[in-house]
């Protein structure tokens, strides 16, 4: 891939392009700006419960998911709760702070927006790409280099859990885990962002050393990524306002003779 050079054309007075370059395949890409994460997330009406100086958390509106980032134990990463409801158990996730950030936006991007109708199915995003399936003790997806796994776990004690982990030349890059009273919808958004074939961005000075990946210089105006973050914000406000506007009307009580809510836009 070359570089677009009609990129630099559309520099503004005083703009200096600036070095990135396109990683794939994404799993192995680092961690990358918990910004991607974050910021949606507050565009989605989540209360940022973060300290000065402190580790990243996050609480959904109604307070019953607490996402969290802490850098500074060990392993750290991402961590992601749900509260038990009436309509669902407790659950909890982990993801290795290698885990880039686009493949976690798989997860909480999923929370912020409502859930489909569609029965969830964890293996057919990996499946369509190629990965494959197999079945013995344990459920297990691998990837066509064989370098990352999505796996079915059955442990002795009888304790199963959804595992995922990655690994390059070097050993294990990173791994994540998912109680099995998880979401089916967020496992495979999960899956879903891990087998996606198209590469992420990150800037000079943060590609990992790895002859596992392949990357392709590209220079970027600081304009350009303003721009790319502000589409991701402006996406996750409109869709909590069409969330909210469509809650309120259905929630509205309907006067005698009302028409029903899903005939309401039908023109006579």
């Amino acid at each position: 891939m070359k570089k677009n050079k009609q990129w630099s054309g559309w520099s503004p007075t005083g703009q200096q392009a600036q070095q990135h370059y396109l990683v794939a395949p994404r799993r192995l890409a680092g961690g990358g700006d918990l910004r991607h994460v974050t910021e949606y997330l507050r565009a989605s009406g989540w209360k940022d419960k973060s300290k000065a100086d402190g580790p990243v958390v996050f609480d959904s509106p109604d307070k019953s998911v607490r996402i969290g980032y802490d850098p500074y134990t060990q392993p750290g990463g991402w961590t992601i709760s749900g509260k038990q409801t009436n309509a669902q158990e407790s659950w909890h996730a982990t993801l290795g702070r290698q885990v880039p950030v686009e493949i976690v936006a798989g997860v909480t991007d999923a929370l912020a927006r409502p859930r489909s109708a569609h029965a969830p199915n964890v293996w057919a995003p990996l499946e369509a790409r190629g990965w494959e399936t197999e079945r013995g003790q344990h459920f297990t997806a691998r990837s066509p280099d064989g370098d990352a796994v999505v796996r079915f776990h059955q442990s002795a004690p009888g304790q199963p859990h959804w595992w995922a982990g990655a690994r390059n030349e070097h050993g294990q890059v990173w791994e994540a885990m998912f109680t099995p009273s998880t979401p089916a919808h967020l496992v495979q958004a999960f899956s879903t962002a891990l087998a996606d074939p198209q590469p992420v961005m990150r800037p000079l000075g943060h590609v990992p050393p790895s002859q596992k990946i392949r990357t392709t210089s590209v220079s970027v105006l600081p304009s350009q990524l303003s721009a790319w973050q502000q589409a991701r914000i402006t996406a996750a406000r409109a869709a909590t306002w069409a969330s909210n506007t469509f809650a309120t009307n259905k929630a509205r009580p309907q006067g005698p003779g009302a028409r029903p809510f899903a005939r309401a836009g039908r023109m006579r």
